[in-house]
């Protein structure tokens, strides 16, 4: 009986292995050459693609599935390098710091997830929550629970009163003293404990608070909060530890210190400045524009009540030069990498990213390449994801219609495959 269970299980396993997918694409979009292919099918076994055939193929078996996007424009899924899944942005936001559990904020997180995943982006770069982001993405790599493969920043470091210290904003007697453990730190030695720290509790990357922010409850939105040696020391730290740091930032100063101490990304990059572009280019460095997050935040201010008052005036600032940054960064040659910072306006709208970069003059087949080959480098993952080709994990989406010649379809998703799993197919 052992014997003949053992191969009932090995034939099951092996038919399964040999079962594989045909998706018939009208049009297929080239990320690694730019290009738009007609006619196509993509062959799937199990998580992977098989080949890439002209024409449209049927199967000669009754085992094949057949996916026919003969109407639609396919290609690889999106990849957000700047998305925060544990929330998302209401008028009870701050309160719910005081209200919501981990475990709150855990299923909270799922259904987050699943939205942006349907939305089309198959892997995501979480830059900053409370930890529960690690746990979301081991959940989801066990096939637990439905959502984008997720790179993780665990909690983004800062400084004393900066934009990353947790107890910003707080009562006195409820401040306490939040140091590298918590993300906090005021020294070199702190930099490097607290960059250890995330790597124990399942970092992937490192983010860092290089300068104040918009929605943190404090006065300054761009002032610099960290010294260049201690940024230094993160980036050396992490390095040791096979991580790359990103730094939010929205004053030039704070870029500048991050950048001439090898930070990897520079996330939103207001107040950039062409001396800043420069160096950026220099030391190939990316700029995450987050432009749908800059727009959000200042018409969020404009609403009674929306935010708190320390809030809005920066949001008010702030939020209407990052687009027009993006779009001189892009136009002098900063590397550009696509990332949202969706939560901070609700997930699963974030390929409007596409749209406002489009608007600011980077050609949408750029920018659909900066969401694929882009950064699925900087997640040296370049030869697993960003691309349709024999060999590459099979992520795939579909538009309603060709995004090269109608770029408001990136907002109608009409099919998700991630890993080889159908997701969603209208």
């Amino acid at each position: 009986m052992k014997k003949l269970f053992l191969f009932t299980s090995l034939f099951f396993s092996s038919f399964l292995f040999a079962q594989q997918t045909y998706i018939q694409c009208g049009k297929l979009i080239d990320t690694k050459n730019g290009k738009v292919l007609t006619n196509k099918t993509i062959v799937v076994s199990g998580k992977t693609i098989s080949s890439v055939e002209d024409g449209f193929l049927n199967p000669s078996d009754q085992i094949t599935t057949v996916i026919d996007l003969k109407t639609k424009t396919v290609m690889p899924g999106w990849i957000d390098m700047h998305v925060h899944l544990e929330g998302e942005t209401s008028p009870t936001a701050y309160l719910e710091e005081f209200t919501l559990n981990d475990a709150d904020v855990a299923y909270n997180a799922e259904v987050l997830a699943k939205t942006t995943l349907m939305a089309g982006f198959t892997t995501v770069r979480d830059l900053g929550g409370t930890g529960v982001n690690v746990s979301l993405r081991n959940a989801i790599n066990s096939g637990k629970i439905t959502g984008p493969r997720i790179f993780t920043a665990e909690k983004a470091i800062g400084s004393t009163g900066g934009h990353a210290d947790p107890t910003s904003g707080y009562r006195k007697d409820l401040m306490g003293n939040p140091g590298p453990k918590e993300g906090v730190v005021n020294s070199i030695d702190d930099a490097k404990q607290a960059v250890r720290q995330r790597y124990k509790n399942g970092a992937d990357w490192i983010k860092i608070t290089a300068t104040g922010g918009v929605l943190s409850m404090a006065k300054s939105g761009s002032n610099p909060q960290f010294t260049e040696e201690e940024i230094a020391a993160i980036v050396s730290t992490a390095k040791d530890y096979g991580m790359k740091v990103a730094a939010h930032a929205h004053g030039d100063e704070g870029m500048q210190r991050a950048v001439k101490s090898g930070v990897k990304t520079i996330e939103h990059g207001t107040e950039m400045s062409e001396a800043t572009m420069d160096l950026m280019i220099k030391n190939n460095a990316y700029l995450v524009p987050t432009i749908t997050a800059g727009k959000e935040v200042e018409e969020n201010a404009k609403k009674e009540n929306y935010y708190p008052a320390i809030i809005v005036p920066k949001a008010l600032a702030i939020g209407p030069k990052i687009q027009a940054t993006f779009g001189k960064a892009y136009k002098r040659g900063v590397p550009i990498a696509f990332g949202t910072d969706a939560g901070v306006f609700e997930h699963g709208q974030n390929a409007k990213e596409f749209i406002y970069m489009v608007e600011a003059g980077m050609p949408i087949m750029k920018a659909i390449q900066s969401a694929t080959v882009t950064n699925a480098m900087l997640l040296d993952m370049d030869k697993k994801i960003g691309v349709i080709e024999a060999g590459y994990l099979a992520d795939i989406i579909a538009t309603e219609l060709d995004p090269t010649q109608e770029v408001s379809t990136v907002l109608n998703v009409v099919f998700v495959m991630k890993d080889g799993v159908i997701y969603k197919s209208k």
